[in-house]
Order: C-alpha cells, then sequence, then structure tokens
C-alpha cells in the first residue's frame, strides 16, 4: 500500500478547506489491531486517526468514529483463544474499556474529550430511541466532544456470530441517522478492486462507483482477518445505504497518510461511492435503519418495475412470497429475482395475512382475511427504494 500524501501536518492536509463537515468514519478490527493475527491494538494508528480527526474538529467539523477492536483489545483475559459466544463476550467486556481508554489517552493529547456510545442495531428499530440516540450524539458535538460508537458485542449475540451484524452496517445506519455528509470507512486495503488483490495481480482499483448495482455487488470478496466480522460484502452494503440516503461514501486503507482528511476535502484516495442526487426525508432515513434483516416479501417482474419505475404501492397480486415472521407495522424489505432487495418498508398486514393473500386482487383481501387494512401490501408513502 503505498503513501497517497507526503505531509502529515496540519499545515499540510487539513489547510484545504473541507468539502463535508459532518463525518462518520469507521475504522475496522484490521486497521485498529497488528501482529500476525491482529491480536493487538496497533497504537501509532489509533495515535494518528486521533490526531487527523481532532484535526477535522479544529475546522469546525462535527466528527463521529464507529470505532471496532473491543474483542481484539481483550485477547490475553483468561477466555483467550476460545472461540464460542461467552468467551467472545467475555473479551469484548473486557477489551472496550481498554479501547475507550487508548482513545481517551490518545486524543486527550489533543486536547480533545470522547465518550462512548454503545449500540446494537435494535436501539435503531425503535423510532422514540432512534430519535434519542440521535439528540444524544448531536447533544456530544454541541459540546465539543467526540462520539466514539461500538456495538454492544456483550449482549448483542446475533452480531458476534457469522448471521447478521458487523460495525460496517452500523456505521452507515449512523451516517443516516446523523444526517451526515460524508461516511469514511478506513480498511486494510486501497478501495473497491475489479477482483480480490490478493490473488489476482491484474486487480485495478476503482477510483468512483456512480451506483451500487448487481454488477459492483458481485466484487465483494472474503475479508482474511479472524477477529474482523465484515468484509467487501458488508462495506458494498453500507454504500448502498448511505448512497441511497444521499451520503458519499469513500473507502480507503486506514494506513494511508492523512486518509481522513482526503476524503473530508474531497481529494482523491480509495473508492468514493456516489450519493443519490436528493437525500431522504428524516423519516426513510429512519426506515432503512429499522427495517428487518431477515424479514422480506418477495414480488414478480411487473411489481418490481412499478415500485421502481412508476412509484407505486406495493399490491398483493404482485408478491410471490414472504420470508421470516413478522407484524403489522414491522418494516420488511421487497426483494426481486435473485432475492436482490429493491426496496423496504412498513408492512401493513403481518406475514401470515400476506400468505394467504399473495397474488390475490386488492378487492379479494376483505373475503380472504375477513378483515381489510387497505388494498396496499406496503403504501408507496411508506416506502423506500434501496
Amino acid at each position: 500500500m503505498s503513501r497517497l500524501h507526503t505531509n502529515s501536518s496540519l499545515e499540510g492536509a487539513a489547510f484545504q478547506p473541507l468539502l463535508y463537515k459532518r463525518i462518520v468514519v469507521k475504522a475496522g478490527t484490521s486497521v485498529l489491531t497488528a501482529g500476525p493475527d491482529h491480536q493487538a491494538l496497533d497504537l501509532t494508528v489509533m495515535a494518528d486517526l486521533a490526531r487527523q480527526i481532532s484535526q477535522l474538529r479544529a475546522l469546525s467539523a462535527e466528527v463521529l468514529l464507529v470505532s471496532s477492536g473491543a474483542i481484539a483489545a481483550g485477547q490475553d483475559s483468561p477466555s483467550r483463544g476460545a472461540s464460542d459466544i461467552p468467551s467472545r463476550q467475555v473479551r469484548a467486556a473486557i477489551g472496550q474499556s481498554r479501547l475507550m481508554h487508548t482513545y481517551q489517552e490518545l486524543f486527550g493529547v489533543h486536547g480533545i474529550q470522547v465518550a462512548q456510545v454503545l449500540l446494537t442495531i435494535k436501539d435503531l428499530y425503535d423510532r422514540q430511541s432512534y430519535l434519542n440516540v440521535r439528540n444524544t450524539l448531536h447533544g456530544l458535538w454541541d459540546l465539543g466532544v467526540v462520539p466514539i460508537l461500538n456495538e454492544n458485542d456483550v449482549v448483542a449475540v446475533d452480531e458476534i456470530g457469522e448471521v447478521f451484524g458487523d460495525n460496517d452496517r452500523l456505521s452507515a445506519l449512523v451516517a443516516n441517522l446523523v444526517d451526515a455528509d460524508l461516511l469514511v470507512i478506513l480498511t486494510d486495503i486501497d478501495g473497491l478492486y475489479t477482483a480480490d488483490p490478493n490473488v489476482d495481480s491484474s486487480a485495478r482499483l476503482i477510483p468512483l462507483v456512480d451506483q451500487v448495482d448487481q454488477d459492483i455487488e458481485a466484487l465483494a470478496g472474503k475479508d482474511h482477518n479472524p477477529w474482523a466480522r465484515g468484509g467487501m460484502s458488508t462495506k458494498i452494503e453500507a454504500a448502498r445505504l448511505v448512497t441511497t440516503s444521499g451520503i458519499t461514501m469513500v473507502m480507503c486503507h486506514g494506513a494511508a497518510e492523512d486518509a481522513v482528511l482526503l476524503a473530508a476535502q474531497g481529494d482523491e484516495i480509495g473508492t468514493t461511492f456516489q450519493p443519490a442526487s436528493e437525500k431522504l426525508e428524516a423519516r426513510k432515513r429512519w426506515m432503512i435503519g429499522a427495517v428487518s434483516q431477515r424479514c422480506s416479501v418477495a414480488v414478480d417482474k411487473g411489481a418490481s418495475a412499478a415500485l421502481r419505475k412508476n412509484n407505486r404501492s406495493l399490491l398483493p397480486a404482485g408478491i410471490t412470497g414472504v420470508i421470516g415472521e413478522f407484524d403489522r407495522g414491522d418494516i420488511v424489505y421487497i426483494v426481486a429475482a435473485g432475492e436482490r432487495r429493491i426496496a423496504c418498508g412498513i408492512a401493513n398486514y403481518r406475514s401470515e395475512d400476506i400468505k394467504r393473500i399473495q397474488g390475490f386482487r386488492s378487492d379479494d383481501i376483505q373475503d380472504t382475511l375477513g378483515y381489510h387494512y387497505g388494498p396496499e401490501v406496503i403504501h408507496r408513502d411508506n416506502l423506500v427504494l434501496v
């Protein structure tokens, strides 16, 4: 990985005006740890990250850090080496305090106070909780404090496992939550490549992605760091979430000199994912964050086209299947052929009801169910294209 900037002083990269003023930075385990097995915090990298964020704060930018590394920081706990969930929870509990103490000292050198905020994805599902978190983060910014967020691995059992959850997704949801201008995801490669650069020497860096489509999603590879829960697929998913909301995302190497500063200035570094032309309204950003990862409604080609091209509501006639169990009022994904997510929205009917009325005309809902909540399974006002 080559150095992308030659001057790391305040008079260097940060001397230029910032293009983005509200920034979420996500630093993954592969960036924050060192050693052959990534089992120790890399204080040099963390100190440089604190320096860059402090420089951004000096330029009146609002910066929030989503930091992994708690489980790795707790590797010398009594449960060292064990891979079961309780042991990883123990390491997370021990490591999280070490991680925050390290940040407190490193930011303190620059006169910056930090605050710990631990979340699970579920904390962002409930609308009131969502607003409470947002108010807290804005309040910390008002006081000049840098919030440092992490997933609460001690209680978020699913997030520790392989099934669901990572800080890539959390950083995207938080970027939506605070209406950020920019999400910077720091990783251990220079950006998105045409192929896996670890195995293909002809792989080329893609400097700009206009839209996260199926071709971009197909480029996702696997992360080789055993302590990192995410991978390229989760980073592309994060890009899709934030760009849909109108937020720019930059993915770049965490060890690149002044990587965060360059991204904040709008300089070319890593891969930039272009945002949608307009930002979503706050309520729809919340819907993207609160959508269930396990529940979805499958639709046929006609319904998919009506949703994507004509801004239509989802009617039962276009539904071909239901995945998972959910209640009326839950937010679920809408998937097209190949289980590609095309939208999410608030369901007017519970999953069992939708199974009974799928493929039917809206006029048949009352006769089939014995009650009626409207002709739409998901109304267009409660639907967001993704």
